[in-house]
């Protein structure tokens, strides 16, 4: 089958928490699409297994601008100062919002200070990141795209997911609220929603990856009609949406999750 070839060639794609796992992926995609593309994390070396080169190194291999720019999505003015940055590239025309962390927990262990800090890093990155972002495509009139990340625990509880899924149920409103005001300076925001996804986020899902499904002899494995997913089957929904062949879409959430949410 064919696949979609969306060029970003002249733009400026800002992806947050791109060092390792769908975030890598994604600012890859786009590097082959000929974007500039600025890593936005709090670390630089990628935690994936087998992964030793930091991602704007390898975007670079590409033959496109890269760079890394360490930020903690947590705190408003460090995003304020990756879109700034963006500005000596002509500034941002896409802007991923995928910095996220999560810690397996059963609801009644939540603690206050566990909570808050996953909104902060989730829920707080994936607003403001939105919000300076659009702020900077409208003061230069020539409109842009917000892609979020979220989940499918948006919509599908999970055991030991209760404050994770709490900020990815944030991140679906924020994407519909946020287009809906932006559309007229046309800022498009939209959301991907990942399943079962073999990133060191998701721990233990790296060496299952491929075994996922009706087949599969394990006992420990969650059904999903496909299989989890690996990174790179995710960036094609995130190019997509960013593209003009996605000129009509927003306030959209793309579920990618092998059929995850259907079950």
């Amino acid at each position: 089958m064919g696949h979609l070839s969306p060029t970003f060639e002249g733009d400026t794609v800002v992806v947050t928490g791109a060092s390792s796992g769908i975030g890598r992926a994604v600012a890859l995609a786009f590097a082959d699409a000929g974007a500039t593309v600025l890593n936005a994390d709090v670390r630089e070396e990628p935690k994936d297994v087998d992964a030793d080169v930091p991602t704007h190194e390898l975007a670079r291999e590409r033959g496109v601008t890269a760079e890394f720019l360490e930020c903690d999505v947590s705190d408003p003015a460090e995003l304020e100062a990756v879109v700034e940055r963006a500005r000596e590239y002509g500034g941002v025309d896409v802007m991923v919002n995928n910095a996220g962390i999560h810690v397996s927990k059963r609801f009644r262990d939540v603690r206050p200070e566990e909570l808050r800090r996953v909104h902060e890093v989730n829920t707080y990155g994936a607003f403001f990141g939105t919000q300076l972002a659009a702020e900077e495509m409208i003061s230069r009139g020539e409109g842009g795209v917000v892609v979020n990340t979220a989940s499918t625990t948006m919509g599908v509880a999970e055991w030991e997911h209760s404050h994770y899924a709490t900020t990815k149920g944030a991140i679906r409103m924020l994407t519909r609220s946020a287009a809906l005001e932006l559309a007229r300076h046309d800022v498009r925001v939209n959301a991907v929603a990942p399943g079962p996804v073999a990133t060191e986020i998701t721990e233990g899902w790296s060496e299952r990856a491929r075994e996922v499904g009706p087949e599969s002899d394990a006992t420990d494995q969650p059904t999903l009609p496909l299989r989890a997913a690996t990174p790179d089957e995710l960036p094609g929904a995130y190019l997509f949406l960013a593209s003009d062949d996605a000129s009509f879409v927003t306030g959209e959430t793309v579920w990618v999750d092998g059929g995850d949410h259907v079950c």
